[in-house]
């Protein structure tokens, strides 16, 4: 019976009372051979309360966490191989929603908090369509934030990893405008040449003062060793440029 009510309420898109209904079955009958179809069901009904990628993201990681569920709890089930196609259509929709978001940030000006949105999709989802317009768009941020020198990395990467996408053309031009070495002569300075035989070879004379050194150093710490203040070792770094984000 409440198995029935939830399937009315979701033929009637009615999905928020469907989500309520089919955790009520699962309440009462969590080993029932219908478990997976309600946990399965519950993920498909949060995807249609999601309004678009440029709405609130909840329902879609809310399907993201149901369909992941029935691959959990429920190996091997009918609905393993629909949800696996179904958290790819998750992470696709995510990935949208953070190339949205950082969009109208940097349309706004807000430089920073584009650039981590954008980060956030090169590091979760390189492979996923959205990842070149994300890498361009992060080295419009870095370029507009005076770091030149990352913005250059970004756009060689996007030269060498996204050839043909939308943004190539326009990212070698930013490239050149900034000074960037071209893909290929950042490849060729990055290898650094092997060390010769003679480079390795440290001369007897030398080895000397190093091991009477090494022989003075006590095996313990003694009274007067005192570990660096939390003062010195903050003044010991660098602030970021960007702020305290990165």
């Amino acid at each position: 019976v409440i198995m029935k009510r939830g399937e009315a309420f979701f033929e009637k898109e009615e999905y928020a009372e469907a989500i309520v209904e089919y955790n009520h079955f699962l309440d009462l009958h969590r080993t029932h051979i219908l478990a997976s179809y309600a946990v399965f069901r519950i993920g498909e009904s949060q995807l249609k309360l999601a309004k678009g990628v440029e709405r609130d993201p909840t329902p879609i990681q809310k399907a993201l966490e149901a369909f992941e569920r029935v691959r959990k709890e429920f190996p091997g089930s009918r609905y393993d191989g629909p949800a696996l196609q179904k958290i790819q259509g998750c992470h696709d929709l995510l990935a949208q929603t953070h190339l949205f978001v950082g969009q109208f940030y940097y349309r706004r000006g807000s430089y920073l908090a584009a650039a981590h949105r954008f980060e956030q999709i090169m590091k979760l989802y390189p492979d996923k369509s959205v990842a070149p317009d994300a890498l361009y768009f992060l080295a419009l941020s870095y370029h507009d934030l005076g770091a030149d020198d990352w913005a250059s990395e970004k756009l060689t990467l996007l030269a060498e990893k996204y050839p043909d996408s939308a943004h190539s053309s326009k990212g070698k031009s930013l490239l050149a405008k900034i000074g960037g070495a071209q893909p290929a002569t950042v490849l060729a300075n990055s290898a650094e040449p092997e060390p010769t035989a003679t480079q390795l070879t440290v001369p007897q004379s030398e080895n000397q003062p190093i091991l009477a050194a090494a022989e003075s150093i006590p095996s313990a710490p003694t009274a007067s060793f005192r570990l660096p203040s939390t003062t010195a070792l903050s003044q010991s770094f660098v602030s970021c440029r960007l702020g305290a984000w990165c």
